[in-house]
Parts: C-alpha cells; sequence; structure tokens
C-alpha cells in the first residue's frame, strides 16, 4: 500500500513537472510579447501639444511605508496638465495630513482632498466614485496609496486612451521591499508570480482585468459599464472594472510602463493574511483559472518528486525532478523579474523566488480552506465575488 501511495506521489510530481514546464513556456511568449507591445507603445507617445488632460484620483488610508515619498512621485509627472484628487474615509485619517503637505510643495498642480465616509460595502471604490465625480477632466487614472511612479508614468500610460476602441490601461508592477524577510517573499511575488500569470493571461486570450496599483479609464467607457456603482460591493474591484469594460466591446491595454508596489509586510502574519486575501478574491473571480493555477507552480512538485523517488530507491530520479524544479523557477524569476519588471532582487537573491514558489502553493491551497479575512481595519466573509459581510475590527480607528 505505501508503494502504491509513493508511486501516485511521484505520478502527481511528474505531472505537476510537465505543467510547470509549459506554463514557463507560455510566460516566455508572453515575455516576447510583452516586450514587443511595451517597444510599439513607447514609439507612439505624441507630443505634449496632443497629450490630454488627466485626473489622477487616490485614496488613501493611515501611514503607509514611504507614504510621502509615494505621494510626491504623482507631483514629479513630465506631463503638460493634470490634477490629484486625494480621499480618505475619514477625516481624521493621518494619510490626508501627508497628503496636504505634499500638496502644499507642488501650488502648480492642481489638487485637492476629500473626506468621503464608507456607506458602500468596499470603501475604496466609493472613495473613487467621489473622486471621479469631482474631476476636472475625461482621462481618470485610479492609483493606490502604497505606489511609487517615475517621472513618465503618466505620459507612458495614458495615450493608448486617445484610441476610442481601447476602454481602460493598466500596469504591471515590481514589489518594493521595505520591511525585510517576509515583505522580501511578497515583493518578489508580485515581480513574478504575479506578473508571469498576467503576461500568459494577456497572450491566451488578451487583458479582461485590470490591477489595483493602476487603472486608466476614460468617463465614456466607465459609464458604459455603469460606472463605480456597478463595483460597489465587489473586493477585487481591479478585477471586476477590467472584466466590466471588456464585456462593453472595449478593450482594456496591458501598459510597457512599470510601476513600484511598495511591500511592509514586518511579519510572517501580516504577509499570511495579504497572501491569502489576495488568492482568495482570485479564487472567487477567476475560479477556472485560479484552480488551474494549482499546476504552475514548480517546487512543491519537485519536493514531492524528490520525496517519493528517494523513498522509492531511485535517488536519480529524485534528485533531477528537485533539479529541474529549481532551475525553471531560476529562469521565470529571470525572464519576467529581470526581463520584465527589472527587480533588483532577482539578481541579489536568486534563492528567493524558488521559496516564495513553494509559499506561494501553500497559500493557493489555503485560500479553498478559509471564506473570511481581514483588510484595512475590517473583516470581510465573501458570497462569491462579491463581499457579503464587513465589520468593522473593536481596534479601527
Amino acid at each position: 500500500m505505501i508503494g502504491l501511495i509513493l508511486y501516485f506521489a511521484l505520478g502527481v510530481a511528474l505531472v505537476g513537472t510537465l505543467s510547470s514546464g509549459v506554463f514557463l513556456g507560455l510566460a516566455l511568449l508572453g515575455v516576447i510579447r510583452f516586450r514587443s507591445d511595451a517597444r510599439r507603445q513607447l514609439r507612439s507617445v505624441p507630443d505634449d501639444a496632443h497629450l490630454p488632460p488627466v485626473s489622477v484620483l487616490k485614496p488613501v488610508h493611515g501611514l503607509e511605508a514611504q507614504l510621502k515619498e509615494n505621494i510626491e512621485s504623482f507631483f514629479r509627472q513630465d506631463y503638460p496638465d493634470y490634477e490629484i484628487l486625494f480621499a480618505a474615509d475619514q477625516a481624521d485619517d493621518p494619510a490626508l495630513d501627508v497628503a496636504r503637505e505634499v500638496c502644499a510643495r507642488y501650488p502648480h498642480i492642481q489638487s485637492r482632498v476629500l473626506v468621503t465616509g464608507a456607506p458602500w460595502p468596499n470603501p475604496v471604490v466609493y472613495a473613487f466614485h467621489c473622486m471621479a465625480e469631482a474631476a476636472a477632466h475625461e482621462i481618470l487614472v485610479t492609483t493606490d496609496s502604497d505606489v511609487e511612479v517615475s517621472p513618465r508614468y503618466l505620459r507612458e500610460i495614458v495615450p493608448p486612451l486617445l484610441d476610442p476602441k481601447v476602454g481602460m490601461v493598466t500596469c504591471v508592477y515590481r514589489g518594493k521591499n521595505a520591511a525585510g524577510f517576509f515583505s522580501g517573499l511578497t515583493a518578489i511575488g508580485m515581480s513574478v508570480e504575479m506578473t508571469a500569470g498576467v503576461l500568459v493571461a494577456n497572450l491566451l486570450e488578451g487583458m479582461k482585468f485590470g490591477l489595483g496599483p493602476t487603472t486608466a479609464v476614460r468617463k465614456d467607457s466607465l459609464a458604459s459599464m455603469g460606472g463605480y456603482s456597478a463595483l460597489q460591493d465587489y473586493i477585487a474591484y481591479d478585477f471586476a472594472i477590467g472584466n466590466l469594460i471588456a464585456k462593453a466591446d472595449y478593450r482594456v491595454v496591458l501598459s510597457g510602463h512599470i510601476i513600484d508596489h511598495v511591500v511592509n509586510q514586518k511579519s510572517f502574519r501580516r504577509m499570511w493574511q495579504n497572501q491569502l486575501r489576495w488568492a482568495q478574491t482570485t479564487r472567487y473571480s477567476r475560479p477556472k483559472g485560479h484552480f488551474g493555477s494549482g499546476l504552475i507552480f514548480a517546487m512543491p512538485y519537485g519536493l514531492l518528486g524528490f520525496v517519493a523517488a528517494t523513498w522509492l530507491g531511485h535517488w536519480g530520479i529524485g534528485v533531477l525532478l528537485l533539479g529541474v524544479a529549481v532551475l525553471n523557477r531560476w529562469v521565470e524569476a529571470w525572464l519576467v523579474g529581470w526581463m520584465v519588471v527589472r527587480d533588483p532582487q532577482v539578481r541579489r537573491a536568486p534563492w528567493l523566488y524558488p521559496l516564495r514558489d513553494l509559499l506561494g502553493f501553500l497559500v493557493w491551497f489555503a485560500s479553498y480552506l478559509n471564506l473570511r479575512y481581514v483588510w484595512r481595519d475590517s473583516r470581510f466573509e465573501l458570497k462569491g465575488a462579491r463581499i457579503a459581510m464587513r465589520q468593522t475590527s473593536s481596534n479601527s480607528r
């Protein structure tokens, strides 16, 4: 009986090794397409006279890591005409003081601060709704508070929206570690695992979703899918807005511009909660794709194959399977984490992504075991892709 179990485990390991190899091949093709599209986008950036005015919408909540630097990067844009709107749930949110301080240092950039409350199940979506209502311009660029951008950010992400058939633009991002080892695991997962999945999806079916750190839309395409009110109880609002805009017969474009997503997870618990939240939102937003993603990992199958083969006395096969898994993750980290997003962690710590791959599998497995999680100061329960219950914790502001 034990022998049969070990041979079954070895078979699973072989299937997983094969499937992760296929995914690596698709990621390679996705990288080639992305780099080609990025070069074409850069060649088509117009001069200042043909760049439309833009409203940047930025919700804030609490004192994020390097919040001041993140906000300031948006005031340093090489772009002719734009405004920045900030919004928070509560008037005493300390992030608003930081936003006002930075606004005061750049009086030549139009900026406003709103206090919105949180009447909708998803308070971030309500903040976007209020800022969109107040925005002066037709193009809306939404962005998280934990994002840092280069001066050419707006110049490179806005031009695709000049095509009336394009309804939304979104960006991939690299993780920027701001808090040590556990943040590093999350950051490299953003740079490699997340980006690889996006590139493969873009290759196979085109972009039909958005990525939260940046979505850029026109007001007409936003209105076509019901505006932000259509997203009020979606937890994965970034996925949903791209999906609904695509269903409204607009194209969603993946920009070639790369942004920094600052990660500040100092403990294993905080890292685990964030990873689990992301995995659960993906599970309910793209159930078939999320289930299938269990086959794109390499390290779990390499370790399983090593253990099963060595117990059966096939040391050579075990070492080969483990070696193939490690090599697979190194190649993917280099292709995606360096060739696409230029994450310096890939070069400094090549061992980190194989470890992250193993963690990613554990998070994927756990996403089928837990239906509640913590986000901001609240605990949520999901009903499908929507928020069924939102309860503010007793220690919230």
